[in-house]
């Protein structure tokens, strides 16, 4: 596990040992739809897929196994998460967010509203729906660089 990052993966303010870190290790549980949404991200990003799966609400975990999961992310570098809206209620909720991710030299928008529920007072996910504007995605040179740089894309990684 990679340790300290500052800000986590994540998108929050917060460094990595201090937000997403402590969930991925087991050494927390994500106190809401929100935080498991986030740490799920992380997860993807650093490849940990016995997390994502676990993080699947017991229906969908039944069908699915690392290697798929693994096989789906392969050569997908995950590189910005936004989260848009978040609705929760007592044991549901939904997290609409926008992920963007790179394949090879291409960049995409994954922007999905995803369904959550709570169950042993534990969050999962159970599913997700499209957006209609997921697909590839034009990094514009005035926008802030996906990579996490903070700068802007025309002076980091567009190669101007």
């Amino acid at each position: 596990m990679q340790s300290l990052v500052s800000p986590c993966y994540c998108g929050n303010e917060q460094d990595f040992g201090s937000c997403c870190e402590p969930l991925l290790s087991g050494k927390q549980v994500a106190k809401s739809a929100e935080a498991l949404m986030r740490s799920r991200f992380c997860a993807y990003r650093l490849q940990n897929y016995e997390y994502v799966l676990a993080t699947y609400a017991q229906a969908q975990q039944k069908h699915l196994n690392i290697h798929d999961i693994a096989q789906g992310a392969a050569d997908t570098a995950w590189l910005r998460l936004v989260v848009v809206k978040t609705q929760q209620k007592q044991t549901t909720a939904k997290v609409e967010f926008r992920a963007y991710y790179q394949v090879e030299t291409q960049y995409y928008l994954m922007h999905e509203t995803s369904d959550f529920i709570q169950q042993d007072q534990k969050w999962y996910y159970t599913s997700g729906i499209m957006h209609q504007d997921s697909g590839p995605y034009m990094q514009q040179r005035n926008d802030v660089c996906l990579c996490g740089s903070g700068k802007k894309f025309k002076k980091c990684c567009s190669g101007l």
